[in-house]
């Protein structure tokens, strides 16, 4: 730093007059035009980094939005796009499921995690009023749980004589749910087996022909598998052969056939060898499985979770369609 002594502090200072005379030639000079608010804007020091919402994320925060069916959404994480079709819960946590304008669905963890138009939101399930408003639009929807057009007021038309014929209890109760506004339209009755293992002779006894078809549905219907070979041999039947269709899926069970996101899954685990199937998805599950009301409890539990077609794997859907054509065809 430099030092000055007192003399030399006075010989700096300017003269009074000097200093009232810049001082009016400052006032009455004009600045340059563009310049007259400079001092008023300049900030030497900059803005203050940590004012305002810092941390927000660069789209912004993310606002709550009801998950009411029909509103398009994103999943930032997988790009998949699609209208909200339902939510539910399935293993403790709130799923959305969302479908796609091919008609594929999918299921995602309600909460945050979606953008609309490119906005982050969290979604949250409907309110009680929502809900309620919901409700009333489905009970005046023009559509049965299966897709097809409801056709309202219609009373249900004398049996046909032609029969859907399925293995066991659970598949026609979910046969039921889904396609069963459907069936009592056309007047067709499923009728259970009890298994396939002796399908041949179950078509000698019904001894379908053109007026009486018959239309059945296997399960676990596989190259090399037991069901194939049954079936290969009940396709052989004469002279019934004609009116006989027999089509099946490739699930170990009906079960495997709903939607594994419906119970709040992204698949269904595999069971190891030597453990009976249900038993082994009970055990995954957490239900109890020690006795055939358990399972039947766990089955209960399963259909409660299916609402429509779209909780249904295209597998089945295809193969019951496929029946319901046949066995109503003029």
């Amino acid at each position: 730093m430099l030092a000055l002594s007192p003399p030399e502090c006075q010989s700096y200072a300017p003269r009074p007059d000097d200093a009232k005379a810049g001082t009016a030639a400052r006032r009455s000079t004009p600045l340059p035009a563009g310049r007259a608010s400079l001092a008023a804007v300049v900030d030497r020091y900059g803005t203050d980094v940590l004012s305002g919402d810092w941390r927000a994320p660069r789209r912004g925060r993310a606002v709550e939005l009801p998950a009411e069916p029909g509103t398009v959404v994103e999943d930032a994480e997988t790009g998949w796009v699609g209208a909200v079709v339902r939510v539910e819960k399935a293993g403790g946590i709130h799923v959305v499921h969302l479908e796609d304008r091919r008609g594929r669905t999918k299921g995602f963890r309600l909460g945050p995690g979606f953008l609309v138009d490119g906005a982050p939101v969290t979604l949250v399930p409907p309110t009680a009023a929502q809900a309620t408003r919901l409700s009333a639009a489905r009970a005046g929807s023009s559509r049965t749980a299966s897709g097809s057009v409801a056709v309202r007021g219609a009373r249900a038309r004398v049996a046909r004589g032609s029969r859907i014929y399925v293995e066991g209890r659970h598949d026609a109760e979910l046969v039921e749910k889904v396609w069963g506004d459907d069936l009592r339209v056309e007047g067709v009755v499923v009728e259970m087996l009890d298994g396939v293992d002796d399908l041949a002779a179950v078509i000698r006894e019904v001894r379908p022909d053109a007026e009486h078809r018959m239309g059945v549905l296997v399960d676990h219907l596989v190259p090399g598998s037991k069901e194939s070979r049954v079936v290969d041999e009940a396709r052989r039947v004469r002279p019934h052969a004609d009116h006989v269709l027999v089509v099946g899926h490739p699930y170990v069970d009906v079960w495997q056939s709903v939607k594994p996101q419906r119970l709040g899954m992204d698949a269904w685990p595999v069971v190891p060898r030597g453990t009976s199937w249900k038993h082994g998805i009970c055990a995954h599950l957490g239900w109890p499985h020690e006795t055939q009301a358990d399972l039947a409890r766990a089955w209960k539990r399963i259909l409660a979770a299916v609402d429509s077609w779209t909780d249904l794997e295209p597998e089945l859907l295809g193969r019951v369609e496929e029946l319901i054509d046949f066995v109503t065809a003029p």
